[in-house]
């Protein structure tokens, strides 16, 4: 009866420790058995742990665009510096807004674990058991002098058992092992030889593959995957990095340019406003009337209209660099871009620019470490593919001492009892159908990533050219639109000259207007443009960090070393940080929009014959007689026909001084 009432009690005692329903989630791991789980447990958001979010003010819109905020002048250079500073986690460009690209500094060193992972199958192995246990099993017999009669007696046994190991294999696979062993016997009743008793054995021992698993080459291989990897994941890194720059820059562009695009279209606005007035005034004598009104009301709505989309565009663009620069989405200072355009036309070396592509970009990099980590694979599912082979050999010094019935301690001598032993071991699996498998699988898998390989190559270069291709057609594109600005300029003072004058109507005027100010816009997109497609293609040869002289530098971190906390912290690889850019681009002090020469199109000042002064284009005076044919015929303008191409080309200013460019794409720089 008494093992019933010590099991009642444990059941009871149990019992009680159980939770109560309402609170078992959170208290299950005090159960002694633990619960099926038959239902979906899902915590409320509000439960989860919450983090502090920065108290920032809205941000600008278009009700409240906070242009009048006191500039802060930023140059591309100081973009590039902070963006690599707070790219702990790297971002890049999608569109109007930035996005994390997976990637993060500390990706490669966490990869660089993988390696100490791999080389600990080669580490020591040592094991020490030491135990003292009692045994007394009980057992029945016959009663002395009364067969009849059972009795249940125990022999006590104390026992101390104690195993030392000590392995290790090695780079041909081979595995060395020394054991030492130590059993003590203290028996409580009974006749024994000795009481007590001690048995030792020390024992060395090494297996030696043969076939399967042997060789230097491929017990290395999965160490030399964990360096690829490491090689991966820092190249996987790099990437991300060479486009976090090129995102950075061409959202700086674009700030630029949607800073231009909005000029252009407040001058609209403002001269569409100027005409308006003017029309009002002559409905107001009797000069003009009301259909002529409400067309420059019209245009007037539809200029203003435009100007609201420039002013988002404004707004999107300037939130964009923000957020690829890590800074907040409020700033109590406006960004504003200081950095001139390089409009130069560079000249490509086709043959330089593929061979530092095949040679710099990660990801083509990336494929020939997949194809170098093929081979590895294949060694190893070449040896898998081998029958199981292996030498053995065993050499053991056994030992026993004890205490005799008579008091005396006795004990074999050292070394007179040994053992040895030589072994061949073979086993195989009959036909390797999975080995054989393995290894078909992986001599597929090698002729795939070589023709990805090729594939990559192959994309690499149609990239290339489609680069190529756009640099010429944004910098022809460009030069084109300067001749049109000219024009554009020259036909609008001389449509607003002849709508004063009652020659033309406003819609004459309108049409003028809307050519200025798009002829302007095109012009700053077309070179924005340029300049994006400039650091495209530094960014598909793979060069684009090394021309901004962006390295990276290892951080490192404290922690635990060989001796766990008895020793002292070792130092390990904790992040691959890249350093600051250096100085590329050229220093202003005024904004980056006014390089494209901003100023009114329609310069008030003394008028000669009622005419409007002749306003200068660009950085020279425009000579419209000379430029198209104009002559006075009965005091008004004759225009003679188009203006010549190398008229304009004439009369263009010099191309100003670009940035420094990269070493692959100077040569011979022309206009």
């Amino acid at each position: 009866m008494r093992p019933r009432l010590y099991v009642r009690a444990i059941v009871l005692l149990g019992l009680a420790c159980l939770p109560s329903g309402q609170d078992l989630r959170a208290r299950e791991p005090f159960r002694l058995i633990l619960p099926e789980q038959k239902a979906l447990s899902v915590r409320q958001p509000a439960m989860l742990p919450q983090v502090a979010v920065p108290n920032l003010p809205p941000p600008a819109t278009v009700a409240d665009p906070q242009f009048d905020l006191t500039p802060r002048y930023l140059s591309l250079d100081e973009a590039i510096d902070i963006a690599l500073q707070n790219s702990e986690v790297v971002r890049v460009l999608t569109g109007v807004t930035a996005s994390t690209s997976g990637r993060s500094v500390y990706d490669a060193a966490i990869t660089n674990t993988g390696i100490d992972q791999e080389r600990a199958a080669f580490d020591p192995q040592l094991n020490v058991n030491n135990s003292w246990n009692k045994l007394e099993e009980p057992f029945a017999r016959p009663v002395l002098g009364d067969p009849t009669q059972s009795e249940i007696r125990a022999i006590r046994d104390d026992r101390h058992l104690f195993d030392f190991g000590l392995a290790q294999r090695n780079l041909t696979g081979g595995t060395a092992g020394l054991s030492v062993n130590n059993n003590s016997n203290r028996f409580g009743s009974g006749f024994f030889p000795l009481n007590p008793q001690a048995r030792s054995a020390v024992e060395m021992n090494y297996t030696q593959p043969l076939l399967r698993g042997a060789g230097v080459a491929v017990n290395r291989a999965p160490i030399v995957l964990a360096r690829i990897d490491v090689e991966r994941s820092y190249f996987q890194y790099k990437s991300s990095v060479q486009q976090l720059v090129q995102g950075v820059i061409e959202a700086y562009w674009a700030l630029v340019f949607a800073k231009t695009d909005l000029w252009a279209r407040e001058q609209q606005v403002e001269q569409a406003g100027f005409a308006n007035q003017r029309t009002l005034s002559r409905v107001e004598v009797g000069d003009a009337n009301a259909g002529d009104l409400a067309q420059t009301q019209v245009a007037l709505e539809n200029f203003r209209a435009n100007l609201l989309a420039s002013q988002a565009n404004v707004l999107q663009r300037q939130a964009a660099l923000l957020n690829i620069l890590g800074l907040p989405t409020y700033e109590a200072e406006r960004t504003t871009p200081v950095t001139q355009m390089a409009n130069q036309r560079v000249e490509i070396d086709w043959l330089v620019v593929n061979e530092l592509a095949q040679r710099q970009r990660p990801d083509i990099i990336e494929l020939k470490l997949i194809l170098e980590a093929d081979r590895q694979r294949l060694l190893i599912s070449e040896n898998q593919a081998l029958p199981q082979l292996d030498g053995v050999a065993l050499y053991r010094w056994n030992g026993l001492e004890g205490e005799v019935p008579a008091g005396n301690q006795i004990s074999s001598d050292p070394g007179e009892f040994t053992d040895w032993g030589l072994a061949v071991n073979f086993s195989v699996p009959l036909g390797l159908r999975r080995e054989r498998a393995l290894l078909r699988q992986q001599q597929l898998v090698i002729r795939r990533d070589q023709a990805n390989l090729d594939q990559g190559l192959h994309q690499m270069q149609h990239l290339l050219a489609l680069s190529v291709r756009n640099l010429e057609q944004f910098y022809a594109q460009y030069e084109r639109y300067q001749a049109v600005r000219v024009a554009a300029r020259a036909n609008l003072d001389q449509q607003l000259a002849q709508y004063n004058e009652g020659i033309v109507q406003f819609i004459v005027v309108l049409q003028a207007i809307v050519d200025w100010g798009n002829a302007v816009s095109n012009q700053a997109q077309a070179l924005s443009q340029y300049n994006t497609e400039l650091a495209i293609l530094e960014l598909q040869t793979g060069t684009i960090l090394e021309s901004h002289g962006i390295v990276f530098f290892e951080e490192r971190f404290a922690s635990i070393g060989p001796l766990g906390r008895l020793g002292p912290d070792h130092r390990y690889p904790a992040a691959v940080a890249p350093s600051a850019a250096d100085e590329r681009y050229p220093a202003s002090d005024r904004p980056s929009e006014e390089h494209f020469d901003l100023e009114d199109p329609v310069r008030r000042g003394e008028r000669v014959d009622g005419a409007a002064e002749i306003p200068k284009s660009l950085d020279e005076e425009v000579n419209f007689d000379m430029l198209e044919g104009d002559r006075e015929q009965d005091g008004k303008p004759n225009r003679q026909g188009p203006i010549p191409d190398e008229e304009i080309d004439r009369l263009l200013p010099p191309p100003r001084s670009s940035q420094r460019l990269p070493k692959v794409f100077r040569g011979s720089v022309r206009r």
